[in-house]
């Protein structure tokens, strides 16, 4: 078992590069510090750092180690606020982080100290991997794997439009059906969303499926670049709402039947019987009320 205490020091030496500058960061002595490092050197079976008179370079050992150092650390931190019930720490995909999930943090956190509540926005597969390694407690995904030791609900529905800038040829329709589309090659947002394995879905044998023909990285760079007359995409209608309003992009429906993308929260199951966690809870019992209102 790797000792936190000398991992711990591994990060403050491969960070400051000093045992001195390490040492007073730790606010432990030099020659502890440099024992520490000797242990999980010996532990580990590799030389970690270059010593010398100027300092500590780290080797190739130790830039490998680094980052599972940093996630050690990161889940003994977890662990110490899963068990003080101090701290929640969300994770969302990029596209649901930015434009859907705030409204709910907002009425989540009503009544609660905003100071215990985290959330961290990336790429959906970053956001599974974090959940895996515990270093959130619930995720909300534009898909899901069935990874083990966790379990997936479906949140919600989404809308997905095709957007165009408002002098292009499409911009006068009221819609767009899968054979249209399917002539258009298509700006790629940000990877790992699941897009097109809901095409695929969509589409089936019926059709031939539209091109992606630059992946640009993010939904906001799609939608610059749509503005911009670089060509069209795919993006969910929420996250194109203000521009729709402002008149500065068009967004196309589907016809029946309409496309939609299927969003998740999952959380880990733990031991049987372990309740769901309150964020996921509040998700998922402000879709249900949301629903029953719309009906």
């Amino acid at each position: 078992m790797l000792n936190l205490v000398w991992v711990r020091t591994f990060l403050a030496l491969a960070k400051h590069k000093s045992f001195q500058a390490s040492a007073e960061y730790l606010r432990i002595a030099q020659p502890t510090a440099s024992s520490h490092i000797q242990k999980l050197e010996e532990q580990l079976g590799v030389l970690l750092f270059h010593r010398s008179r100027t300092g500590c370079e780290p080797t190739r050992e130790a830039m490998n180690f680094l980052p599972y150092a940093q996630s050690i650390l990161r889940v003994n931190e977890r662990a110490l606020a899963a068990v003080s019930g101090e701290r929640t720490r969300i994770g969302a995909s990029s596209n649901i982080g930015i434009y859907l999930l705030q409204p709910y943090v907002r009425s989540y956190l009503e009544g609660r100290d905003p100071a215990a509540f985290d959330m961290v926005i990336d790429r959906n597969p970053s956001i599974v991997e974090k959940l895996e390694n515990v270093e959130i407690d619930v995720a909300v995904l534009e898909w899901w794997d069935n990874r083990d030791g966790c379990q997936v609900e479906r949140w919600r529905s989404e809308p997905v439009v095709v957007i165009v800038p408002p002098d292009h040829p499409l911009a006068s329709q009221d819609h767009i059906d899968p054979v249209q589309l399917s002539a258009f090659e298509l700006l790629g947002g940000e990877p790992g969303t699941g897009t097109g394995r809901m095409l695929a879905k969509y589409f089936g044998d019926h059709a031939q499926m539209p091109r992606v023909s630059l992946q640009l990285g993010s939904t906001e760079a799609v939608k610059q670049a749509v503005k911009a007359g670089v060509g069209i995409s795919l993006v969910l209608a929420s996250a194109v709402s203000d521009e729709v309003r402002a008149g500065s992009l068009r967004a196309l429906p589907f016809p029946d039947p309409p496309l939609r993308k299927d969003l998740f929260v999952a959380w880990r199951t733990g031991i049987s019987g372990m309740p769901i966690p309150a964020f996921a809870q509040h998700l998922l019992n402000a879709h249900c009320n949301e629903t029953v209102s719309a009906r």
